[in-house]
């Protein structure tokens, strides 16, 4: 069953991907994104240029949705400011035009003392304020859903493929060309990815059966879940040469993190990389019979192509 999808933040890491997700799939897609934007949007579908900041102009756009996927998102150091706010916006688009409401979940939530397995059943005890902030939307999105709107919440890792860069572009592969690697943490601790490519048609089947789904529909996706030292080896095995492991100086963005706005908000979520930590997506094999999954080798590798690291290196 496809229909009308609204992609807020269509330009954005994970907003592109799902759009091209629902095109591929056969839904008549909408691609919401600021003008400025417009050339980063996916090919194929309808642009709708529009700050999401303006509800009412954004809540016409859905008009006719059957589904809005809420990929908005803003740089680190802006959260306090603008996500429950636009976490408002997509509640007002979905509600408006009696579309499911899809957005991406992270592990922020969790906290510091979060066990190794994550589930649907696992307590949220948020100990940064991004986990406490990501707490408060799921909190309002489910008092939405037991007020008649649906909701469905992917809880995934963090991002890679599809272009997305995040982590690996920006600290990884940073100093590639110099032969060296940098990871945020010990090499033996366990941390998941989410690969875009993977996770985008994941939304599109769960929407696809959105008919049988619970009003609050809360899934966890398990992505690839590596080790640090599993993923430099992949790293090196896919360029094909070896590299100088170092390890992120956390000190040095602390010592920085008053003046600089971004580095204190990292350091808020430092303990992601020291803490072992998995998603298990039982809930979501059960509902969808299989989940889409790329092995962790081809995934990276192709991550890498696409980012021209390969070419760099």
């Amino acid at each position: 069953m496809s229909g009308r999808v609204l992609v807020l933040g269509a330009a954005g890491r994970f907003g592109r991907v799902a759009a091209e997700a629902f095109r591929d799939a056969g839904w008549q897609v909408a691609s919401l994104v600021r003008g400025s934007a417009t050339p980063r949007v996916a090919p194929g579908t309808e642009v709708i240029t529009l700050d999401a900041r303006d509800t009412e102009s954004v809540v016409e756009a859905a008009r006719g949705a059957d589904v809005v996927v809420h990929a908005l998102n803003v740089p680190f150091s802006q959260w306090q400011a603008e996500a429950f706010g636009l976490a408002e916006t997509a509640i007002a688009t979905a509600r408006a035009s009696g579309a499911l409401l899809m957005m991406p979940g992270n592990v922020y939530g969790y906290g510091t003392g979060m066990p190794e397995v994550l589930d649907e059943t696992t307590p949220m005890r948020p100990t940064s304020r991004k986990g406490a902030l990501r707490v408060a939307i799921e909190q309002r999105l489910r008092a939405e859903s037991e007020a008649g709107m649906r909701v469905v919440v992917v809880r995934a890792g963090d991002f890679y493929g599809g272009n997305a860069g995040g982590w690996i572009d920006r600290v990884v592969v940073n100093h590639i060309t110099h032969g060296r690697l940098a990871y945020p943490g010990p090499l033996d601790v366990i941390h998941p990815w989410a690969y875009l490519p993977d996770l985008a048609p994941t939304f599109v089947r769960l929407a696809e059966r959105r008919e049988a789904l619970p009003a609050f529909a809360d899934f966890g996706f398990a992505g690839h879940a590596v080790t640090g030292g599993e993923l430099t080896t992949a790293i090196a095995k896919a360029v094909g040469r070896s590299f100088k492991i170092d390890r992120m100086q956390w000190w040095m963005l602390r010592v920085l993190a008053p003046v600089v706005p971004i580095f204190r908000e990292l350091c808020e979520i430092d303990y992601l990389w020291k803490t072992p930590h998995r998603l298990d997506q039982r809930r979501l094999a059960a509902t969808l019979g299989s989940v889409p999954h790329t092995p962790f080798a081809a995934a990276l590798a192709a991550t890498l192509h696409d980012l021209g690291v390969t070419r760099r290196a």
